[in-house]
């Protein structure tokens, strides 16, 4: 079994993997090689990333609930950071490259679409959980209410499959498999957090 010290150790390379995919897209941006429409690519790359991070942190939740994996609860914080990050950059492609800071023109597109009213509140939801996420703040709040915070993760990631699902026009398969995989392990984690202690009184 792997000891959380020793995984400790591998947080730097895991940091490494999940950062160079926006330094390869930003040179590819830069250097025209993201198709005819670069921004869009762009922006699909970034929003497709936080997802799979976002989707990585809830298996991480799950699987940590046994020990032979509760190792990976060290790398959970800083994966969920980095969707975050991602998030953000997928945002911010859309607010500044895509619409050059028009902000009538962003709000009226947020109430008016709702693929992107889906993504802007998934973001919203996603900032609690960056708020509460130092360790100072567990201990400020307190574990019941940092907890109950952090459920916000599930409403999130829903609603950003479901943004993807709605964005992609042509091959819907790889949306509809994030889609299942969170309500997956919602369910587990209702089960698991829920109807399991209930039967056990």
């Amino acid at each position: 079994m792997i000891s959380t010290q020793s995984f400790k150790k591998t947080k730097p390379l895991i940091f490494l993997i999940i950062i160079t995919p926006i330094f390869f897209w930003a040179y590819q941006f830069s250097n025209g090689q993201l198709g005819v429409n670069p921004i869009e690519k762009l922006m699909d790359n970034l929003g497709e990333m936080a997802l799979r991070l976002i989707v990585l942190t809830l298996f991480i939740s799950s699987l940590s609930e046994f020990r032979k994996f509760r190792f990976l609860i060290e790398a959970r914080r800083m994966i969920g950071l980095f969707a975050f990050f991602y998030v953000t950059c997928h945002f911010l492609t859309y607010i500044v490259l895509d619409h050059f800071l028009d902000f009538n023109f962003i709000f009226k597109d947020i109430l008016k679409r709702p693929f992107i009213t889906f993504g802007f509140i998934s973001f919203i939801l996603l900032i609690p959980l960056v708020i509460t996420s130092p360790k100072r703040m567990l201990k400020k709040i307190g574990y019941k209410i940092w907890k109950r915070i952090h459920y916000l993760v599930y409403p999130a990631a829903i609603l950003a499959s479901l943004h993807f699902y709605m964005l992609v026009r042509a091959n819907k398969i790889e949306p509809a498999i994030y889609i299942f995989l969170i309500l997956l392990l919602l369910l587990y984690r209702l089960f698991y957090r829920v109807i399991l202690p209930r039967q056990a009184q």
